[in-house]
């Protein structure tokens, strides 16, 4: 399949699929929609603790790179878990200028780390982030009450509906502790049935650029 590197409107890049229409980050601004989906409406809520965080798509490692420059702010202690069936090619993330519009140049090597580390195995990027990175399909996630917070970074399921099933968010809701939470930039109608059908409390939030809304879901005590 066809891949193209593209420039969002907020100046940041993303990997364009053009034979299904897709980006793996919004077109409308890749960094804005990572930080206000995963980070204003999901990291946000947890201060000062250590905290498990799986990422269903790790793709461009963009989400995981602001992940890391918020722990350090926060002063969190993270441990990450990134999932992604396809890992993208090393010469696609040379091309991405995440480090240069975030003005995070003295953590370029931390970007490169996430992406040089091995897969399948546990690294300790600083003494307060550690990374996992799994390849495999999301239906082959199998933990049972591990994590605070899952940022679903999908394929739109216009392209992949398979990913946004009963099936799928069963998987989440078994995957995080009681009082976690799941945030999304989708905010489709099915999407949110299908959370609630397996127990989660949902709620629309407003969405990031061009988008008007997302989804909060949460896994209640």
């Amino acid at each position: 399949m066809k891949r193209e590197i593209i420039t969002t409107a907020d100046g940041s890049t993303t990997i364009h699929l053009p034979d299904w229409n897709e980006q793996y980050h919004s077109k409308h601004g890749a960094i804005q929609e990572a930080y206000h989906v995963f980070i204003k409406q999901g990291l946000s809520l947890f201060e000062k603790q250590d905290i498990s965080i799986l990422e269903i798509g790790f793709g461009t490692g963009l989400n995981a790179l602001i992940t890391f420059l918020e722990a350090s702010d926060r002063t969190l202690n993270v441990h990450y878990i990134g999932v992604e069936a396809y890992p993208v090619a090393s010469d696609e993330v040379s091309k991405l200028n995440y480090v240069e519009a975030l003005k995070a140049k003295e953590h370029a090597t931390v970007f490169e780390q996430l992406h040089a580390q091995s897969w399948n195995k546990l690294h300790a990027i600083s003494p307060f982030f550690s990374l996992e990175k799994r390849q495999q399909f999301f239906g082959q996630i199998a933990d049972r009450n591990v994590f605070n917070l899952i940022y679903f970074d999908a394929f739109g399921a216009r392209v992949q509906p398979e990913l946004w099933t009963e099936a799928i968010f069963t998987k989440m809701y078994q995957a995080l502790r009681p009082n976690g939470v799941l945030v999304t930039y989708s905010a489709k109608g099915s999407v949110r049935r299908a959370m609630q059908s397996v127990g989660f409390s949902v709620e629309r939030l407003p969405g990031p650029p061009g988008k008007r809304e997302m989804l909060r879901a949460v896994k209640e005590a």
